[in-house]
């Protein structure tokens, strides 16, 4: 299984592969993260929030899942929300210098990307 995984991370992540290892293991943020990647790039924000949602019923606060969550949320144009959510993973780590830029970068409230937005999507790591 650790191979799948460890494969499913990769830059070409599986999606298959990816949500198979979410069943085996529903709070596996790597995985989670990875496959909201995925569906991101495919343009299926919807799927990628349901992913990151499921997670997050586990693991609320956890920092890297709130900042891909809104991430897609700024993809969908849904800015304030996202916002958001970035100031409360913000609150909880003032330093964290990637939530930090993407939240800042967005106060036009306009669709855009950032380098640090596109750089999240086109990562290889969650």
């Amino acid at each position: 299984m650790r191979e799948g995984v460890s494969q499913a991370l990769g830059r070409d992540a599986d999606e298959a592969t990816l949500r198979d290892a979410l069943k085996e293991q529903p709070n596996n943020i790597d995985a989670a993260i990875a496959l909201a990647r995925a569906l991101l790039k495919r343009s299926h924000p919807n799927e990628a929030l349901e992913v990151l949602d499921t997670v997050l019923l586990d693991a609320p606060g956890d920092l890297r899942t709130l900042n891909a969550k809104a991430v897609v949320l700024d993809y969908e144009g849904r800015h304030r929300k996202a916002q958001e959510l970035y100031k409360q993973a913000l609150a909880a780590e003032p330093t964290n210098a990637t939530i930090s830029n993407c939240r800042s970068s967005l106060k036009a409230r306009r669709r855009l990307r950032t380098p640090t937005q596109q750089q999240w999507l086109t990562a290889g790591t969650p």
